[in-house]
């Protein structure tokens, strides 16, 4: 079976809405890091372990952090420092360009705001969202 790979071009990032429940995107963003999904582990090694391995048992899952480098807008920024400054959870969603429209949908509170104000480029800034619970992927 071949695999098509598939450009990031017309992705998109999306916020839920909390007065209408509806996933509305956010414009302007230039690239999206993340989910940086790891795994905790617990040693179990004892003084007897046969063979001088280590052993391990699986532990917590992290979903980890969404990073979306964005070009500044002054109705992102708002928005987003909006879910900077709650301490609700706000749920997202990333909608990628494939034919199934594969969607990973999470939960998170944005926890990192760094403006870039260069001489020489357009104005960025970069937002972090520390993802709660799982990724849901549909």
């Amino acid at each position: 079976m071949a695999v098509t790979p598939i450009a990031g071009v017309g992705t998109v990032f999306n916020r839920k809405d909390p007065t209408t429940q509806e996933f509305v995107a956010i414009a302007s963003i230039n690239s999206i890091e993340g989910p940086t999904m790891s795994r905790d582990t617990i040693d179990t090694t004892a003084l007897d372990t046969e063979g001088g391995y280590r052993t391990f048992i699986a532990g917590f899952r992290n979903a980890g952090t969404i990073t979306l480098a964005m070009n500044f807008t002054a109705q992102g920024f708002i928005l987003m420092k909006s879910d900077f400054e709650s301490n609700d959870l706000v749920d997202y969603q990333i909608v990628l360009p494939d034919t199934d429209e594969t969607t990973l949908t999470f939960s998170g509170i944005v926890t990192e705001m760094p403006l870039s104000i260069p001489t020489d480029d357009k104005v960025t800034v970069n937002v972090t969202i520390q993802i709660s619970g799982p990724v849901t992927l549909s």
